[in-house]
């Protein structure tokens, strides 16, 4: 008998056929970074933030902009310094003297995509502005309540904060992004098609990239996602893995309930991409690393020698024993 085939009773086949369009649209300028496109599309596809973290000139701007262009929406850039102001990213009242009272001026964040570029130049007090409007999609200003169009995602890049002039961002911004996506040097190989496609002029940024996803598509593609399948001892095996951040020796700030819904609407999307309508363990353990890796703080000592958030979040994972 030929292998068994599969039958999913949700039909992936537009969610398919976008996720494959844009993986090669942003390819024809981004080489590699395989892992940092699939995350960026489960992101999108979950209704979580983006935070993308990585030394400079390994296309996290880039990159973003790109899975910008491929959704057609409103798309704002916000180059974060450390003179920048919260009303320089949400807006201010102005008075107007015709009319004799004050009207609130938007600011760049009122726009379906937000490309936050290094957010860690500005202080605390401008980070802080992002509280609201990152998790309720709306901003309040002297009293008054404004709601963000459909869709609204922040996607923030920073270098690593051991660098000179940067401010570490506070926990509770870091919670509100879905993930936290490392972004490494390129491969030998990888380097050498740079090389050779900034050769033959195929790098600029200004080419061309088609849109996608309209607004209305990707919600009916999200609509899909909430719909795969999650098996109630997979609540629990989720629930196990945050749990545990909680009770280790070696973390003095444990991950939210929030985190819990990041890995369980994550695992989801995954297994969408993935052609799947229910979500397996190893999808659960493959999102369980960028969604935790920066809501944990390590103790002192195993930050002094040299432990990563990532080797913690692992062997939780490993410890963690898999529902069958």
């Amino acid at each position: 008998m030929s292998d068994l085939e599969f039958q999913s009773r949700i039909d992936f086949t537009e969610l398919n056929q976008s996720v494959q369009q844009i993986k090669e649209e942003i390819g024809r300028v981004i080489v590699g970074q395989h892992q940092l496109i699939e995350q960026m599309i489960v992101a999108i596809l979950a209704n979580g933030h983006i935070l993308v973290e990585g030394v400079p000139g390994v296309a996290k701007t880039l990159s973003a902009k790109l899975l910008a262009k491929t959704i057609d929406a409103g798309f704002s850039r916000i180059q974060f310094t450390p003179d920048l102001m919260p009303s320089d990213v949400l807006g201010t009242s102005v008075f107007i003297p015709s009319a004799g009272k004050f009207e609130f001026k938007k600011g760049p964040i009122f726009s379906n995509i937000v490309l936050i570029d290094e957010i860690n130049r500005s202080p605390a007090k401008t980070q802080a502005a992002l509280f609201e409007v990152m998790e309720e999609r709306q901003i309040t200003n002297d009293g008054t309540t404004y709601k963000l169009d459909y869709p609204f995602l922040v996607v923030a890049t920073q270098n690593p904060v051991e660098q000179e002039g940067t401010y570490r961002l506070p926990e509770a911004q870091l919670d509100r992004f879905l993930f936290k996506i490392l972004v490494d040097y390129p491969n030998i190989v990888d380097e050498i098609a740079i090389l050779e496609r900034q050769d033959k002029g195929l790098l600029s940024s200004e080419i061309g990239i088609n849109p996608i996803l309209s607004a209305d598509r990707l919600r009916n593609l999200r609509e899909a996602v909430s719909k795969v399948l999650v098996e109630r001892h997979l609540y629990e095996y989720i629930a196990q893995i945050v749990a545990a951040t909680r009770q280790s020796p070696w973390i003095t700030l444990g991950a939210s309930p929030r985190a819990s819904l990041a890995i369980f609407n994550a695992s989801k999307a995954l297994a969408a991409v993935r052609g799947r309508d229910f979500v397996m363990p190893e999808d659960i353990k493959e999102m369980a690393v960028p969604v935790l890796r920066h809501r944990i703080l390590l103790t002192p000592e195993k930050e002094m020698d040299g432990t990563s958030t990532d080797t913690i979040v692992c062997q939780i994972i490993d410890k963690t024993q898999v529902p069958r």
